[in-house]
């Protein structure tokens, strides 16, 4: 890979990444298309966009975020790590805990608990209420 806008540290740390999963260079095939969205002569000229396959697997990943065909490149690369972890790891994945976290707040509370929050909020709204100033004509 260029080193043209990705860091030699942010390199190691990937190439680490990828021997640390089992992820070599010879498992990836990788094809490069034109991008769409807005870019203009830049974007019909040039192909930026890279697809990245993990032969082993079938998994397959697009980035075409950056303009720069490097960065896609690395950026393509880091995606396709975090799903295979995620694939591998399963419920244990740090993507897999953030979703469960977040289906545990939209959850719909039971009616002794949204009961016991409407009654906490009213007492605290009383508590307030009884803050104000008395009006002039009220003293």
């Amino acid at each position: 890979m260029g080193s043209v806008g990705v860091s030699v540290a942010k390199q190691l740390a990937l190439a680490e990444r990828m021997r640390r999963l089992g992820v070599s260079e010879a498992d990836l095939e990788e094809r490069f298309l034109r991008s769409s969205g807005p870019g203009g002569q830049r974007t019909n000229k040039v192909s930026t966009c890279v697809v990245l396959r993990h032969r082993p697997s079938g998994l397959e990943v697009r980035c075409q975020r950056e303009r720069l065909q490097v960065l896609n490149r690395f950026l393509a690369r880091r995606l396709l790590l975090d799903r295979l972890e995620a694939q591998r790891l399963g419920r244990l994945s740090e993507a897999a805990q953030r979703i469960a976290k977040i289906r545990r707040q939209k959850r719909r509370r039971s009616r002794r608990a949204k009961d016991k929050m409407l009654a906490s909020k009213h007492h605290h709204a009383r508590i307030k209420a009884n803050r104000q100033r008395l009006a002039p004509d009220e003293a």
